[in-house]
């Protein structure tokens, strides 16, 4: 609706009305007679020009005038135009190469930002993990004799303390409860062990792949927390150890903090403890809630082959490619004693017997002996295998000793008539990563090309499992074998039992 001028009648250019007459007028013409007269024209009451009210209308486009319509004149407003429209241009290209320049700057800024963190980032894992190092490893010890002092040039510089009367009496003390128990449960089968038939229809119940890093596959070790089945400890090829808790599908811990792939894992049966042992020549002991390193056993000066963890809970077995095995205190990272092999091969594996007085060990050259740790001598050796001793297991009755090597075999020891009494002859080519009877002695697992179940004192197959992708590198059982988990160098961790 047009508005117009109360005073000239004409549409105004900039409407302004009068609060006391309510008229629209003219800008400049109502304020002239404002200054002239002082009264709205209309009605005549005092009126000031600060009391108009502007009205906001869109501007006023008027006609051309007939001088503007001829062509030269028409030619000469396309060409204003034109000239107009060059001239937004050029000001919107200005104005893009300012915006580009400052969202490069920005981004050079990010960039820059970035790079300092994962710096300051990097540093910061150095400084805790130097910290960690400089945790006192091995206490001042008295002089030791001779023997010990070559142990303790052997082992990089770190002298071993020596087994103490206290030590040795709290070994025997635990050995003796061990044994006592051991018999007395021995008379009965567990109450709730799965029997043969139920291990016969075992499926695949679940598998993990995510565990550890797609970038360097490979799940390396395995190992069960005795005390709590539903969390299982793996260490990768990633350098990496992993806490998994398989009834709620979610990684607990990752610890990082070796330098070189985890090839041993073991699960503390009574503290949330792990022990990962690595070819980087440390042993790393871990508190699982803060996922931080402990205490470093530094007892070998080669990679760390075998690790068993001795059942007082307090010290730890280890063997070595520098041809010595060890005995450390967990605790206080103390090395208790270090001994030489003596046969000029590598230590390849090793395991403590249930009663923890004597140990195994296996060898690079296919010997597998028998330790007295008390006297740290070899008191016995079951030669037969052809290849490097790859695991050993002794069972839960402490009369059986299952050993493996790379000859496709398994070979069952009487530990009583120190003599083989089985062989489980297995395909050719068969290669045998881990052996492992289940905590009632009843069942052995086989992982390594797949993973297979044995019946033992009959020796018969049970099952075999062919689900994994890659050799199988770690078996374990859960309590009375209600499941079975193993893991690959398919990256998957998979769990076996009745659906």
């Amino acid at each position: 609706m047009a508005l117009y001028c109360a005073i000239s009648n004409e549409v105004p250019e900039l409407p302004v009305v009068s609060p006391t007459s309510g008229a629209v007028f003219e800008k400049r013409v109502i304020e002239k007679y404002i200054i002239e007269n002082g009264v709205d024209p209309i009605n005549g009451k005092e009126l000031r020009v600060e009391d108009l009210i502007e009205i906001k209308t869109p501007p006023i486009v008027k006609p051309k005038p007939p001088s503007a319509t001829s062509i030269p004149a028409t030619l000469k407003s396309m060409q204003d135009e034109w000239d107009a429209l060059m001239l937004h241009a050029f000001t919107q290209r200005q104005q893009l190469q300012t915006a580009r320049q400052e969202l490069s700057h920005a981004l050079y800024q990010h960039d820059a930002a970035c790079r300092v963190i994962a710096r300051l980032t990097k540093e910061v894992t150095a400084a805790r993990e130097a910290l960690a190092t400089l945790k006192p490893q091995a206490g001042i010890v008295a002089p030791q004799p001779s023997h010990q002092a070559e142990a303790g040039a052997a082992s990089g510089g770190v002298t071993a303390a020596g087994m103490s009367g206290g030590v040795v009496a709290r070994l025997q003390e635990r050995a003796t409860a061990l044994t006592q128990e051991r018999k007395r449960r021995g008379r009965t089968v567990p109450e709730g062990l799965l029997a043969p038939d139920q291990i016969r229809a075992f499926l695949t119940l679940a598998s993990h792949p995510g565990l550890h890093s797609a970038s360097v596959p490979g799940i390396l070790a395995l190992d069960i927390n005795p005390s709590d089945h539903s969390k299982l400890l793996t260490g990768g090829n990633d350098r990496n150890a992993t806490v998994f808790n398989k009834d709620t599908e979610q990684v607990v811990a990752i610890l990082k903090g070796h330098s070189k792939k985890v090839t041993r894992v073991i699960y503390h049966p009574d503290e949330d403890t792990v022990i990962t042992a690595s070819p980087d020549h440390t042993i790393r002991v871990w508190n699982v809630p803060t996922s931080q390193t402990t205490v470093i056993l530094r007892s070998h000066d080669g990679p760390v082959t075998g690790l068993s963890l001795h059942p007082t809970g307090d010290y730890v077995l280890s063997t070595s490619t520098d041809q010595h095995w060890a005995f450390s205190d967990i605790r206080t990272g103390t090395l208790l004693t270090k001994v030489s092999d003596f046969s000029g091969v590598s230590l390849t594996t090793a395991q403590f017997h249930p009663d923890g007085l004597i140990f195994g060990t296996g060898t690079e050259n296919s010997q597998v002996k028998i330790w007295d740790l008390k006297e740290q001598s070899n008191v016995a050796n079951f030669p037969g295998h052809v290849g490097p001793v790859t695991s050993i297991s002794f069972s839960e009755n402490g009369y059986y000793l299952a050993t493996a090597a790379e000859d496709a075999c398994v070979k069952l020891w009487d530990l009583r008539k120190l003599k083989n009494f089985k062989t489980i002859q297995l395909d050719e080519g068969y290669a045998i990563k881990e052996l492992c009877f289940d905590q009632s002695g009843t069942y052995l697992a086989i992982a390594g090309t797949d993973v297979r179940v044995y019946l033992c004192r009959q020796w018969q197959e049970l099952k075999v499992f062919n689900d994994h992708t890659a050799a199988a590198t770690g078996v374990r059982f859960g309590k009375n074998a209600q499941y079975i988990a193993s893991t690959s160098m398919d990256r998957t961790l998979k769990l076996y039992g009745i659906e």
